[in-house]
């Protein structure tokens, strides 16, 4: 007994991810088609034990499978989530195209898994932001017990959230600094990542925020409260995997980090690790490979009135993206939403 799965772009960083985690979460699987471009037909992926050749694109036929993990980029999205949601299966997209359509669900499950109900005037669920991801299952149970008002992040974003070039171009230009003569010049990214901080994530703006900045205001109000008020400064760093925050939080009413904690500790999703000591907080090697969002570093932020500060780190490939769409199809099966299974 299993539903019938396509994973689009199963090549890419989150594609794989997709494959590993409906293997680790044992979802409940009968048939797994990876598919991918025409360039990557024929492409062997793992799946579990097992080894699979990719499938092309465009020459499959969805109406024969129940869910799509689409990882294949905007462009891809705009062109075939619809497509392959009229012949009846549902599609959860990865990609930033579908998030602020008003008739597709933006879903964390933590946080609205009520939402994904909306799903069917499209019949695709949005995946959000892999910053925004990350936040918003720390800001509930928060906005649950004190009303958040204000949001302050500085995010600090690994590569791999840039695709397998940027991973290879990382690397490239870390060895190049120990062997003189051959320096890697910058491509994916505008200038040199290795031991360096690029404030500078998608394209800028007329206002002179970045869209990755703009991502995050708008997802956290979609998903979270429309009364949010936001602000990101997101950067990119020279470390592989794992998306790090440095958040300030004001509220409506009182809390002090005591309180927050223990919120926190008892919320899905969580794990808090803040000892007031060397090593006593979540760093992105930790995060890696892990299903949990981190939170460490809770403290009061005197500069507001009801102010609290905190650090939070995930595994930007599994929360921030493959895991998440994972839960999203896990969810519906709770809420029987999707057909039984065969």
């Amino acid at each position: 007994m299993g539903y019938r799965i396509a994973v689009v772009g199963a090549t890419g960083n989150v594609g794989r991810e997709m494959m590993n985690v409906l293997i680790e979460r044992r979802f409940p699987v009968s048939e797994i088609h990876a598919l991918a471009s025409r360039r990557s037909v024929g492409t062997e992926v793992s799946y579990g034990d097992k080894t699979i050749k990719c499938q092309d694109l465009e020459q499959f036929d969805f109406s024969k499978v129940d869910i799509c993990l689409m990882s294949a980029g905007s462009s891809v999205a705009k062109e075939w989530a619809p497509r392959i949601g009229a012949k009846g299966c549902v599609v959860i997209d990865n990609s930033s195209c579908w998030r602020y359509d008003q008739d597709v669900p933006l879903i964390v499950p933590e946080v609205n898994a009520d939402a994904i109900r909306g799903y069917t005037k499209k019949n695709i669920i949005a995946n959000p932001n892999c910053s925004t991801a990350q936040l918003v299952v720390a800001l509930k149970p928060l906005h649950d017990a004190a009303k958040i008002t204000r949001v302050i992040v500085s995010t600090y974003q690994s590569v791999s959230g840039a695709g397998k070039d940027a991973m290879d171009e990382l690397w490239q230009q870390t060895k190049a600094k120990y062997v003189p003569g051959t320096e890697v010049e910058p491509k994916k990214f505008s200038k040199q990542i290795a031991f360096n901080c690029i404030p500078h994530i998608d394209v800028f703006m007329e206002d002179g925020y970045t869209k990755e900045e703009w991502k995050m205001m708008v997802e956290t109000k979609k998903i979270l409260d429309p009364k949010i008020r936001l602000t990101a400064t997101c950067v990119r760093v020279p470390v592989f995997v794992g998306h790090s925050e440095s958040v300030n939080i004001e509220f409506e009413r009182p809390i002090s980090p005591e309180e927050a904690r223990e919120i926190l500790r008892n919320a899905p999703g969580i794990l808090v690790v803040d000892k007031r000591e060397p090593g006593g907080y979540a760093t992105p090697v930790e995060a890696a490979g892990e299903f949990s969002t981190f939170v460490s570093r809770i403290r009061e932020d005197a500069t507001a009135e009801n102010g609290l500060a905190l650090w939070i780190v995930s595994d930007n490939l599994l929360k921030g993206a493959a895991l998440n769409a994972v839960q999203i199809a896990e969810s519906m099966i709770e809420q029987n939403l999707l057909k039984s299974a065969a």
